[in-house]
């Protein structure tokens, strides 16, 4: 167990920085967002308060793209980091009043010494993911600005001059072309970046074999996934996308259905929504259209069954990849033939008969109190 625990408040900026020994407080400290600045902040905290690198546990809350120049430091250092998810933290301390970045590291801080035995060092992820993961937020964010100048030209057309939506159409049009060819470029770097990685090309390869699975849904299960080395089990990528239902219940009182959690990854959902869809409705032989039909003919709500076969889909992705093996449309599960039933059936029989043969009777023993 660490001594000093660190409770570092990232923003875009600045650094608000607080180091506690247990419930004291030694030092706190507002610093540039810079790997100049907390090298040379952290090495002066150490040296005034004679403490060591291993002596310290660096606790902060995981916002993105700004913690880059904090894992540089500790990475270099050799400093214990643990990046903990921000709703964690907030909900440990209960009711609470009243916010600063100030506020906020000291609680980071106390959050460190109390919950240090559940601490799990951060680890910078494989360049090429993060590489692949920038690509996909920028190809997500042209995306939304395509969609809103289409929908805002299809909408407008019968509530304005006609000329004045000609002008507008002309104008936004050559935005829409110039938004579809950086898109095409991004998708070409993200194709050349899977290729020049045997590992992630490989595991891509083999998403692709399962039904409804394409190259988007393959690649963005690549990153999400951290190459399929975040999640143990598909039941937990169930729960971090929001495909596991959860139950409502408190006495008599309240009682609802089972129902999905809001707080959930909204894109790999939705990319696995349309992966579920053209699996039960679109493809012709599928045994995800037999399974859809058969539910849907028994009365369950269509969503229900879609997202059945969602959850269907992730369990067969992370098998091949566990597997090592593509997927299998027509796998035929061994059944034993008369023969072989007999077979087995004349081995138990000769093993039970000489398991009773060599079983010693229990010996009876006289009652010594009715002498």
């Amino acid at each position: 167990m660490k001594n000093y625990q660190m409770g570092i408040d990232i923003s875009k900026e600045k650094l608000n920085i607080c180091l506690k020994k247990g419930t004291q407080t030694i030092r706190e400290e507002e610093i540039k967002n810079t790997v100049m600045a907390i090298k040379k902040c952290v090495k002066r905290i150490e040296k005034e308060n004679c403490v060591a690198n291993d002596d310290v546990l660096v606790c902060a809350e995981y916002t993105g793209r700004y913690i880059y120049p904090l894992v540089c430091v500790c990475e270099e250092m050799e400093l214990f980091l643990w990046m903990e998810d921000p709703t964690r933290i907030k909900n440990s301390f209960g009711v609470t009043r009243g916010k600063d970045d100030r506020v906020d590291a000291r609680r980071i801080a106390e959050y460190a010494f109390r919950f240090s035995d559940k601490a799990v060092a951060y680890e910078m992820p494989d360049r090429t993911l993060v590489s692949l993961k920038n690509l996909l937020s920028d190809r997500d964010t042209l995306l939304a600005d395509r969609h809103k100048y289409e929908m805002q030209l299809h909408d407008q057309k019968g509530y304005m001059d006609a000329a004045d939506y000609a002008r507008k159409k002309r104008s936004w049009t050559a935005v829409v072309k110039t938004l579809d060819k950086q898109i095409a470029l991004i998708d070409d770097e993200i194709q050349v970046l899977v290729e020049s990685d045997e590992k992630l090309k490989h595991q891509t390869e083999l998403l692709k074999t399962v039904d409804g699975v394409g190259d988007r849904i393959a690649v963005r299960m690549v990153v999400v996934t951290m190459a399929f080395t975040r999640f143990e089990t598909p039941r937990q990528f169930n729960c971090y996308a929001g495909l596991a239902p959860f139950r409502y219940t408190s006495g008599k009182s309240i009682y609802s259905k089972s129902k999905v959690s809001q707080r959930a990854n909204k894109q790999i959902k939705a990319l696995l929504h349309l992966a579920a869809v053209s699996a039960a409705t679109h493809m012709k032989s599928s045994e995800y259209r037999d399974y859809y039909e058969r539910k849907t003919e028994e009365g369950k709500h269509p969503m229900c069954v879609l997202n059945v076969i969602r959850a269907k889909l992730v369990s067969r992705m992370f098998a091949v990849i566990k597997r090592d093996e593509a997927y299998q449309r027509n796998y035929k599960i061994f059944t034993p033939t008369e023969k072989t039933l007999k077979k087995s059936l004349s081995i138990h029989k000769n093993r039970y008969v000489f398991c009773k043969r060599n079983t010693k009777k229990p010996q009876k023993t006289r009652n010594l109190s009715r002498l």
